[in-house]
């Protein structure tokens, strides 16, 4: 027989139901589930009891999951896991299970619900809506920025061993990274690089719990207001897409001041393509408009904000994951 034709109608409910399928994995996260698998399959009641959940629903729940690739029914009601039900074990190296509690939990909701606020004003639609910064927020609700902070180490997990050693970092002494939170980043490239010394730079409240190797110095303060002294590269991972080109300038006019002559600045950022190029980033443009107030930039738009902070931009150079490095030198 001859295949029914797709209309553009149906093929446009697949990346409107896209946010089901979000949904779906957001509350298979919240449960759990996968955390109660080992290398065996698992029946439904034996993951409804560990999840305490109703047997017939949990089924509906993992049979759609199963459908789009995440979990396999391999007998009637016994499940396991598939490559990418793995990646949502707690557990995991990398584990995306904290991403999707964040990206579809109740604040992230209040800017996508409010867009259209973003869109007619400009403005952050989160700020609008909760009366606050989402950085604010978090400090307000610890629950909700512990995991958005999980989710943060999850997503850029891939990132910090690609850095350490795609980039040549011999000709340094002393790395400063700033606002880089636990330390997953300096820590990988101090270790693939013994010659270095590093200083993790962030929030107080950030630095008073974090552990990291004699060699790395914490130091607790605001890059709003300063930058730390003494480095000969300063690093920052995922930092000025959160914000404005006026806050991102102030960020980068701090290290500006508190970098050496020589002294090199390094951006691990995404970057836009241009054209209608497919990228992640694009989205994720959106979801910065929608939450923090930042964006996600093309190299041209990073050119000039660097110039315009004292920088000159001389080469991107791009990593096995989705970020790369943006290097820049005192201009």
């Amino acid at each position: 027989m001859e295949a029914l034709e797709v209309t553009s109608h149906e093929k446009m409910l697949n990346p409107i139901a896209g946010f089901w399928i979000a949904r779906s994995i957001y509350l298979a996260a919240m449960l759990g589930v996968t955390d109660w698998f080992d290398d065996r399959p698992k029946t439904i009641a034996q993951l409804a009891a560990a999840t305490n959940t109703e047997p017939r629903s949990l089924y509906r729940l993992l049979r759609a999951l199963a459908s789009v690739g995440i979990f396999t029914e391999v007998s009637e009601r016994c499940f396991a896991l598939t490559p990418l039900a793995v990646t949502l074990k707690s557990d995991c190296p990398g584990s995306m299970r904290y991403v999707a509690m964040a990206q579809m939990g109740e604040d992230h909701s209040l800017g996508w619900s409010n867009g259209l606020h973003s869109l007619r004003t400009g403005e952050t639609a989160f700020d609008a809506v909760a009366g606050m910064s989402a950085w604010d927020y978090y400090a307000q609700h610890p629950e909700a920025g512990q995991i958005f902070s999980e989710s943060m180490t999850g997503m850029l997990a891939p990132v910090s061993q690609a850095v350490a050693e795609i980039y040549d970092f011999s000709e340094f002494k002393t790395i400063v990274d700033v606002g880089g939170a636990q330390g997953s980043l300096v820590t990988a490239i101090v270790r693939s690089h013994p010659h270095l010394k590093g200083i993790l730079f962030d929030l107080p409240e950030v630095i008073a719990n974090v552990s990291v190797d004699d060699n790395i110095q914490p130091i607790a303060g605001n890059f709003f207001e300063s930058v730390p002294s003494g480095g000969d590269v300063y690093l920052m991972r995922a930092i000025i897409h959160d914000w404005d080109d006026e806050k991102s300038s102030i960020i980068l006019k701090n290290c500006h001041q508190a970098m050496p002559a020589r002294g090199k600045l390094l951006l691990v950022e995404s970057i836009i393509p241009t054209g209608n190029e497919p990228s992640l980033t694009k989205l994720i443009d959106v979801l910065m408009l929608m939450m923090t107030g930042g964006r996600e930039r093309t190299e041209e738009e990073y050119r000039l904000l660097l110039r315009s902070s004292g920088f000159e931009l001389t080469r991107v150079i791009p990593t096995s994951s989705m970020l790369s490095i943006i290097e820049a030198v005192k201009a």
